[in-house]
């Protein structure tokens, strides 16, 4: 019985250490399911798939007036009706053509490239909240929704973009050299929508009820835009204070104006540009755009969840 007491017990087997998580996937070549990826590679991913944004783009512009008996006769007819109603309300009851030249081409300029800004951010804070099914069956990078919205807005302006050189020929504008900086005006005005439509669809991925506000803070944006009015003229003669005279001519969206108003329209002269306004707008351009993508891409593995 006391040998049986005085016997060793048998020494269990050393546990061996679980291997860490991480270097095992490293080990097999696992990664993340939805992990965000580098921003070059990113980048690249997104230029792979330009033909796949282009055609989506294109397919929604389409669709998006095809039960409409009009059809796309309505991505002409809707800003000149928009346009239509400022000019009675706003030229003939307000008086606000008074010391404009050339009111017409003025306000219709204004209508056409204020609506491809707020079109752009309106579809950017829908992207992500208002194709969930799409962005949760599909991995691609979501980056392509916005951007995909914001082409489609170009396309929308580029046909109303002829109803306008109609109006400026048949008010007596003739044609000039300058028309040619539409294209660089243009381009600038499509890389801050782009930029201000990634900002807004992060933001309304996370807040849908930011669309119901939208609406509200765009119009306010708008009447400082100088859509409807000359801001030269109405902020001169005036005790403004310095600061708001140049937040009012720094705003991006009258800068844009302003540009394609200059480039369109002879008798809006230089002298009525804010100064450095090239600068101006491809400083926009660049911070809007370059900031709001990176900003976009930093919660780019969280789209689609929760």
């Amino acid at each position: 019985m006391s040998q049986v007491l005085d016997a060793p017990l048998p020494q269990e087997a050393p546990r061996s250490t679980p291997e860490d998580p991480a270097a095992l996937a490293a080990r097999y070549g696992l990664s993340v399911s939805g992990a965000r990826p580098s921003l070059p590679a990113y980048v690249r991913q997104l230029w792979q798939r330009r033909h796949f944004i282009v055609s989506f783009s294109t397919a929604k512009l389409t669709a998006q007036y095809s039960r409409a008996k009009l059809g796309q006769v309505w991505q002409v007819l809707t800003p000149l009706l928009n346009a239509a109603v400022y000019y009675l309300i706003f030229g003939k009851l307000m008086g606000t053509s008074r010391g404009v030249p050339d009111y017409i081409p003025f306000l219709v300029t204004g209508v056409f490239v204020w609506t491809f800004t707020q079109s752009s951010v309106m579809a950017g804070t829908r992207a992500i909240s208002g194709n969930l099914g799409l962005v949760r069956a599909l991995h691609f990078p979501r980056a392509s929704l916005p951007v995909s919205f914001c082409l489609q807005q170009l396309q929308q302006l580029l046909f109303s973009m002829c109803a306008l050189v109609v109006i400026l020929l048949a008010t007596g504008v003739p044609p000039a050299a300058s028309w040619v900086l539409v294209v660089p005006a243009l381009t600038l005005q499509f890389v801050f929508n782009t930029g201000l439509a990634l900002i807004m669809a992060r933001l309304g991925s996370k807040t849908p009820d930011l669309a119901q506000l939208m609406p509200f803070l765009l119009r306010t944006w708008m009447y400082a835009s100088g859509v409807m009015w000359s801001l030269t003229r109405l902020t001169e003669g005036r005790d403004i204070p310095s600061f708001v005279r140049m937040l009012l001519q720094a705003n991006p969206a009258a800068v844009y104006i302003d540009l394609m108003r200059f480039a369109l329209i002879d008798s809006f002269t230089a002298g009525q540009l804010p100064p450095h306004i090239w600068a101006l707008a491809a400083g926009w351009a660049l911070l809007a755009g370059v900031g709001g993508f990176i900003y976009f891409w930093k919660a780019e593995e969280t789209y689609g969840r929760g």
